[in-house]
């Protein structure tokens, strides 16, 4: 951490961990797009440190969130969808390893104007075909299986670059592509999402920039225990939020972290 993110005071980490947390708790996202900016912006991290510590605490949202969303969303609904979450890993765990190469060496003003054009699409989408979202999958059998290794690898790729845990593109993938209800799909993108980042984060540890989760660890358990205290929170929450407000709600936070992204470029 540079001298200036030294000096941000630990209420700051922790309260931005929280905030993050939470969304990730009642969308089924790691929160990401928003602590990237937050890492780089404010504490004042380099690119590629600010993806690796990203990619840890993401890892620590979706790990916690998966079991906190238990009583808004039972585990039989999501183990009973396996395949679908086996089908999705089959192209995200490939694309997770080779993103997180990629990203060691892409130029990071590139690589976020790449990632800010991607969630703009795909908010479009959304927004598009909100209505329709639930219907029947648009591909049967076998293209719609090679449907979802293709749209896993995609989504591994970029998952990994930026250090996300890819549930914004994760969850209208599986709303649009598999069919699936969307307080559904936020548990299933954490199930896939959690395996995908822990291939990434291994591919991580072979490059020496690994070594800022070591020497920024007090900082990094701090916004920690902040994500954990958020995504208990927002995983409480998820109850009370009606499907027709989460759809329109996680294309809005699209969009705005689309605008995030592309200022870092």
């Amino acid at each position: 951490m540079t001298t200036i993110a030294k000096s941000q005071s630990s209420t700051a980490a922790f309260s931005g961990g929280a905030i993050i947390g939470a969304l990730g708790g009642l969308i089924g996202l790691g929160g990401a797009e928003f602590r990237l900016p937050l890492l780089i912006g404010l504490f004042r991290f380099a690119a590629l440190e600010a993806v690796i510590l990203n990619k840890a605490m993401s890892l620590i949202v979706v790990a916690s969130a998966l079991p906190f969303r238990a009583s808004a969303v039972p585990w039989q609904q999501v183990t009973g969808h396996w395949p679908v979450i086996v089908n999705l890993l089959a192209g995200s765990m490939l694309g997770a390893w080779l993103g997180a190469g990629w990203a060691i060496r892409l130029r990071s003003d590139l690589l976020y104007k790449i990632i800010a054009v991607m969630l703009l699409v795909i908010a479009a989408v959304l927004w598009l075909g909100h209505d329709s979202a639930t219907a029947s999958p648009p591909f049967q059998g076998v293209a719609l299986y090679l449907a979802g290794i293709g749209a896993g690898l995609v989504i591994g790729i970029f998952a990994s670059l930026l250090g996300v845990a890819g549930g914004e593109m994760l969850i209208p993938t599986l709303v649009l592509l598999f069919g699936v209800d969307i307080k559904l799909a936020g548990s299933l993108s954490l199930a896939v999402s959690l395996p995908t980042m822990i291939v990434g984060f291994a591919r991580y540890s072979r490059d020496q920039s690994f070594a800022v989760l070591k020497a920024n660890k007090r900082f990094v358990m701090v916004m920690a225990a902040g994500s954990l205290v958020g995504a208990y929170a927002g995983a409480q929450a998820l109850g009370l939020v009606p499907n027709a407000v989460l759809l329109p709600a996680l294309a809005t936070i699209l969009v705005i972290s689309a605008v995030k992204v592309w200022r870092h470029a």
